[in-house]
């Protein structure tokens, strides 16, 4: 990965800092139903603050469409973020450009923290517009990205920001692209991948991408349906792509050049349908009754699969093996997570994961803090898995 400004090399004292982070928290009645975003933008906030800058803080919430919509205000949020920076006072404004804007930051001193409202209350933000991330830049002398969150789109806060003041990675930002270069782009070998999910169709990008650079691959959820039809199984009423059978054994045979293992299920648990407790059994995939479903890997795969992780040395997982939401069709996700868990805790395995189902799913296994690095980064996390360039974190690039 290429070079990037830290927070180490930036000199803050008496300079307003535009901070970019990802404030789009779940929100009920006008309240923060889920911090996690706030607690993570908090450090960086904090060191900036220690260094003697003046912080102005800027995030998107929800999807207004460039209106100033009520409810997608980020006034409610102020209260939370001071909370989390430990009882530091918050000011807002009621806008991000403009007078009340440029108002309220004059008005700082150093050490000050300032919240700015919603960024897409503005038409300029998600389109980039030169008037509108001119108008942002104004407000300061130095910007920091510290939302990789959103660092998949160019907008004006993401990436214009970048070409008008000097560039720093906060300290999120840093530690995911850390994680994420160690994970693939410089890992300890073996690297094993667990790839989940309902669709082939949906992952198509990331399994490319991750052929050459991993040793085995475990292919989890629905996706494995259609890779076992595509071998010759049938797979009853089971959830499968089976028009991508031909792609699934290209897959599979680009994998063998690249010197990939793919690891398929050999036993599933299969059920008449998708309920809770539901009556199941445990079957070879050589033997799936026609009306029923694969809901989950067996204990046999499971055990196969946990063996392939006590070999590696890295480990990135996106997508759960099984129907997770329901018992007992996540037993396979739970118990191959917590073995990861496990060797995390041993030193013996660097593991990172990401994705939103992923982030449910070890939450739900009760590991989501015992892997190396769990990313809540959704989109952002997958398009870096599919090898794809960030805009935001291009930006930030001193070679660029």
């Amino acid at each position: 990965m290429s070079a990037y400004r830290t927070l180490d090399a930036l000199d803050a004292k008496g300079r307003t800092v535009l901070l970019r982070v990802d404030l789009n928290v779940p929100m009920k009645d006008g309240k923060v139903t889920d911090a996690t975003r706030i607690e993570r933008a908090a450090p960086t906030i904090l060191a900036l603050r220690k260094k003697g800058a003046k912080v102005v803080v800027l995030s998107h919430f929800g999807r207004p469409k460039g209106e100033r919509v009520a409810e997608m205000s980020l006034a409610p949020v102020a209260a939370p973020l001071a909370q989390a920076l430990g009882d530091v006072s918050v000011a807002f404004a009621d806008d991000c450009v403009g007078a009340p804007a440029e108002t309220a930051v004059a008005a700082m001193s150093d050490g000050d923290v300032l919240l700015l409202e919603n960024l897409r209350f503005h038409k300029g933000e998600e389109k980039n517009e030169a008037e509108f991330t001119k108008a942002l830049a104004k407000l300061g002398d130095i910007y920091v990205n510290d939302a990789f969150a959103t660092a998949h789109r160019a907008h004006a806060s993401t990436e214009g920001l970048a070409h008008h003041l000097p560039a720093y990675a906060g300290l999120l930002m840093q530690a995911e692209l850390e994680a994420l270069g160690n994970a693939l782009e410089s890992p300890k070998r073996p690297v094993a991948a667990v790839v989940g999910g309902a669709k082939v169709s949906t992952k198509l990008d990331l399994l490319g991408n991750l052929l050459p650079k991993v040793d085995y691959l475990i292919i989890g959820g629905g996706m494995a349906n259609t890779f076992l039809f595509a071998q010759g199984h049938e797979v009853g009423k089971s959830l499968a792509e089976r028009d991508l059978a031909d792609t699934a054994r290209k897959i599979i045979a680009k994998a063998e050049q690249e010197g990939c293992t793919i690891c398929l299920q050999t036993d599933c648990v299969v059920a008449a349908e998708f309920a809770a407790n539901a009556p199941s059994e445990v079957v070879p995939v050589t033997a799936v009754p026609d009306d029923k479903m694969i809901l989950d890997a067996g204990p046999e795969s499971v055990a196969a699969f946990a063996e392939i992780l006590k070999d590696s040395e890295t480990l990135v997982w996106n997508g759960p093996l099984g129907a997770f939401e329901i018992a007992p069709f996540d037993a396979g996700t739970v118990a191959l997570a917590r073995t990861a868990a496990e060797l995390t805790d041993q030193g013996a395995l660097l593991s990172v994961a990401g994705g939103g189902d992923t982030v449910a799913a070890l939450v739900h296994a009760g590991v989501a803090d015992r892997f190396s690095y769990v990313s809540t980064a959704g989109g952002a996390f997958l398009e870096w898995l599919e090898g794809k360039t960030l805009p935001g974190v291009a930006a930030l690039m001193t070679d660029r």
